[in-house]
């Protein structure tokens, strides 16, 4: 039996606040660098709001896949959109029950981070990713298989 096998359907989710978003945010740069200020605070209210909508995001994966892709390619900070997403939605698995996968969400993610915000990633490839990296050891073949020609398909277009 899988940790998938295990998913809790109907479960109670914590979530956190936008101050404590914001605060992260601002704590990611202070440590590694980069312009401080936002660009567009409302669009942050909004994923935070968005997110805890069971109807559209029933699912833990769903919602992290949400935050993450929101909160990388909205940008609502001047900088650090990409690493606030990384660690924001780490920090969403933590609160909910799920803090053994961190390192692995945050070692994995880094480097998907720019892919979705380079438009490699899609919203439905991500969500994959995250379920798999949540409820699986590894990527499957058929997963890898996605991942790769979804990262070669994109450059063959963009040149």
């Amino acid at each position: 039996m899988s940790l998938k096998d295990l998913k809790i359907d109907n479960m109670k989710f914590i979530y956190f606040d936008f101050d404590f978003a914001v605060k992260e945010h601002d704590y990611i740069i202070k440590k590694s660098g980069g312009l401080t200020g936002a660009k567009d605070l409302g669009l942050l209210h909004a994923t935070l709001d968005f997110v805890k909508d069971d109807l559209y995001y029933p699912n833990l994966e769903d919602k992290v896949a949400y935050l993450f892709y929101s909160i990388n390619k909205n940008h609502a900070f001047n900088d650090g959109n990409k690493r606030s997403s990384v660690a924001l939605s780490a920090y969403f698995l933590e609160i909910n029950g799920l803090g053994h996968t961190v390192s692995k969400f945050i070692r994995l993610m880094e480097n998907f981070a720019v892919d979705v915000a380079d438009n490699l990633i899609d919203r439905e490839l991500l969500n994959e990713i995250i379920e798999s990296i949540i409820y699986e050891d590894d990527f499957s073949y058929e997963l890898k298989l996605k991942i790769i020609n979804a990262k070669s398909s994109n450059k063959k277009s963009s040149r």
